[in-house]
């Protein structure tokens, strides 16, 4: 009998035109995992609103979070390749990662686009 199962969507495909492998799965869970926090998604709205390069400083006081929560919060969005950083000084400055968000935002794209 025949392996009725569709072929795994190449990893950039959206969800509407193949289907995923398991491992693409795996990887697109991370990062939505990451933007299902509302502080996250805040976060990144920040990061990405700042013309690229914002310090953690400066996100923090958009919150009336703790430290440690806001760094925890910064942590997943690395781990999950939205995000990246540098150490200037004793500051670390966080950036976009435009491929990784385009790569989601791809992935969603609605039949016919």
């Amino acid at each position: 009998m025949p392996d009725s199962t569709p072929p795994p969507t190449a990893s950039g495909a959206p969800l509407a035109k193949a289907p995923l492998s398991a491992e693409h799965a795996v990887d697109l869970a991370t990062g939505f995992k990451a933007l299902g926090d509302p502080v996250r998604l805040r976060l990144l709205s920040l990061i990405c609103a700042s013309n690229g390069d914002t310090s953690v400083s400066d996100l923090a006081a958009a919150f009336t979070l703790s430290g440690p929560t806001i760094s925890h919060h910064l942590k997943v969005l690395r781990e999950a390749g939205l995000i990246e950083a540098s150490r200037r000084g004793t500051s670390i400055h966080y950036r976009p990662r435009g491929a990784a968000l385009d790569g989601l935002a791809g992935r969603l794209a609605a039949p016919g686009s």
